[in-house]
């Protein structure tokens, strides 16, 4: 039981009690219970492990409106900082929480400080902005932030400081990993201060990666998008003798969106990811396997996620941006040139377009199926500080919206596995060994 994941672990840190009653109508919408959970393991095997040592199940607590509140909303006003890169849907999330306070709850007072963390510094490198019906009402229609972003914060008891300031009662962060632990940093400085405000995280990465959470926004959108460039890249393989359609695509450590766009296009000969090592040459090898593609078909389509082979590239010097992530060297160009060297060294000819669409992918608008999901991880944020809920990010489980602790959102990255299904699926689809 050493490798699993206590029940504890799954419980969300409360404000207080909720003594507040709400302003909507209990008639009209339904309130979730606090005691409704979703359980987090559904495989029978992991099940019958807690059962056999007699521990509780972990399950995670279920997102919705609830009968009490623990902010009065007349005493309210809220705040939202978007982090990190950019992302499809950060507009739709940010107007989803302008509109759940106002129309929801009736909450008058709803800002947006700029530049990300940046904003809530002494010296920020513009003023918040109000974020009114009016300033709200169109901008899911548009790509990237209203509110801009950037990449690292000042000290956290800094930004504490500015949120009493400013009598900010509930902070939304949108962002990834980095954020939440942003987020959980803030929330644990202003417990030690014994004051009252809720923080609340909504899972922005186009790379899918967050812990316990199934889909974060932008992801689908990604992944459309993706498509799009990949059916380029199989057009201008075709278009010539020994042509090679090389796509890269985000994913810093974990392959999703790579793994699924080669799915939606079954055009895809090779697709490479971080979980599964890059190896160039010798038996079974990727340049091998492409020499042989490209004797018996005469083009190939290959889809390379942004984080492979960072071991090849390890001579090349890099160092770190403002969030303490690793820039990642390119391994698309250095690819390309390796299939160069390869092929000319036996001499068979071959013409390479290159084609790199990352901020092309992250600064559109949101497809449908995101910007639904927005809405509701929007909705869900308002209802879970509203409830007193803090420390805490909005996922979704097993079909229901849920709270998830974020120290367990952040206690590891979500990434493919080898031997499962969806990796499996592709292996079929490429036949690439």
């Amino acid at each position: 039981m050493s490798d699993l994941p206590s029940a504890m672990a799954f419980n969300v840190t409360r404000l207080g009690a909720a003594n507040f009653e709400p302003v909507w109508e209990s008639t009209r919408y339904h309130a979730t219970e606090d005691t409704e959970r979703v359980v987090a393991f559904s495989d029978l095997q992991t099940l019958r492990r807690y059962q056999e040592a007699g521990a509780e199940l972990p399950s995670f607590e279920v997102a919705g409106r609830r009968r009490q509140l623990f902010f009065n909303p007349a005493d309210v006003s809220a705040a939202i900082v978007t982090c990190g890169g950019l992302c499809p849907g950060q507009n739709d999330v940010i107007r989803a929480i302008a509109m759940t306070c106002r129309y929801g709850y009736g909450i008058e007072r709803v800002i947006g400080y700029r530049y990300g963390y940046a904003g809530l510094s002494q010296q920020p490198p513009a003023p918040a902005r109000p974020l009114s019906l009016p300033d709200v009402s169109d901008i899911h229609w548009q790509g990237g932030t209203m509110l801009s972003s950037s990449r690292g914060a000042p000290p956290v008891s800094e930004m504490v400081d500015t949120l009493e300031r400013d009598r900010i009662r509930m902070l939304f962060a949108i962002g990834g990993d980095g954020t939440l632990r942003g987020a959980s940093a803030i929330a644990q400085e202003i417990q030690a201060r014994g004051l009252s405000i809720a923080v609340i995280g909504v899972p922005k990465t186009i790379d899918n990666d967050i812990a316990w959470i199934e889909q974060s926004f932008g992801f689908r959108t990604a992944v459309e998008e993706a498509r799009r460039a990949i059916l380029a890249a199989h057009v201008e393989a075709r278009g010539a003798p020994g042509g090679i359609g090389l796509v890269k695509l985000m994913g810093r450590h974990s392959g999703f969106i790579a793994a699924h766009a080669t799915l939606a296009n079954p055009d895809v000969n090779f697709c490479l990811v971080p979980e599964v090592p890059l190896v160039l040459k010798g038996e079974g090898a990727f340049l091998p396997a492409l020499e042989s593609r490209l004797r018996d078909r005469n083009h190939a389509v290959i889809v390379v996620a942004e984080g492979v082979g960072q071991d090849l590239l390890a001579t090349q010097e890099t160092g770190t941006d403002a969030s303490g992530n690793v820039k990642l060297k390119d391994i698309g160009t250095f690819l390309k040139a390796q299939i160069e060297a390869y092929l000319g060294e036996r001499g068979l000819p071959s013409t390479i377009k290159y084609i790199d669409p990352s901020y092309m992918v992250r600064s559109l608008p949101a497809n449908a199926s995101d910007s639904k999901l927005c809405l509701m991880l929007g909705q869900h944020a308002v209802h879970a500080a509203m409830a007193g809920r803090t420390d805490m990010v909005v996922g979704y489980w097993n079909q229901h919206f849920t709270h998830v602790p974020i120290p367990l959102a952040v206690s590891h990255r979500k990434q493919l596995q080898p031997d499962g299904d969806t990796w499996q699926a592709v292996l079929a689809s490429t036949g690439q060994g």
